[in-house]
């Protein structure tokens, strides 16, 4: 069986339609947004037929910069990086995996992720190996992660009505326009749909 990680943001939104796993898993670890992120996967998920299981541990204490209302770290890229975030929710998005039968755990970073280390090919490739040579044996997999936000959502063939409800903003309930998610979000949405948006 498969399962995405379903943050609710664009991009995982078109990996869950092109993929169809049988659960999806939002995890709220004290990221700002998670209320909106559980909820617009919730809807996703409801929409798509696809089991979905939540996570609720607090880390915001851990968090860093935009997403966790904290200076940004010393080690930061960018300013929305939290310390080892893709490690934390693969972790435990396959703790949950394990109990409910899953073998892969997919999630979707494309190329532009590799920004941070945690969203190239070869932190992929590491999670994949670790993970599956524990009890579960489950595989981490990152289907998307040669192909730009554009290309993932053409490749899906989601529709409009089911990428309209994605929430990329990184602070807060509604988007702030400004940081670098509501940025993202605003130039993919033109590249697919036109202005204006």
């Amino acid at each position: 069986m498969k399962a995405v990680l379903l943050s609710g943001g664009v991009d995982s939104i078109a990996l869950t339609y092109w993929q169809r796993p049988e659960y999806a898993i939002t995890i709220d670890y004290g990221q700002r947004a998670a209320d909106t992120e559980v909820a617009t996967a919730a809807h996703v998920a409801g929409v798509l037929g696809v089991r979905h299981e939540i996570i609720r541990i607090d880390c915001s204490s851990l968090g860093s910069g935009d997403m966790a209302v904290q200076p940004a770290s010393l080690h930061a890229p960018v300013p929305e990086w939290w310390p080892f975030r893709n490690q934390l929710l693969i972790t435990l998005a396959g703790m949950r995996a394990a109990s409910i039968g899953v073998d892969e755990l997919m999630l979707g970073s494309v190329a532009s992720d590799g920004t941070h280390a945690d969203g190239r090919p070869e932190f992929f490739s590491q999670a994949d190996a670790l993970m599956a040579m524990q009890e579960g044996a489950i595989r981490v997999t990152a289907p998307a992660i040669g192909m730009s936000t554009t290309e993932l959502v053409h490749h899906s063939k989601a529709p409009r009505e089911i990428i309209g409800w994605a929430h990329s903003c990184h602070t807060g309930p509604l988007a702030c326009g400004g940081g670098r998610g509501c940025i993202k979000h605003y130039e993919v949405m033109g590249d697919l749909y036109g202005e204006p948006y």
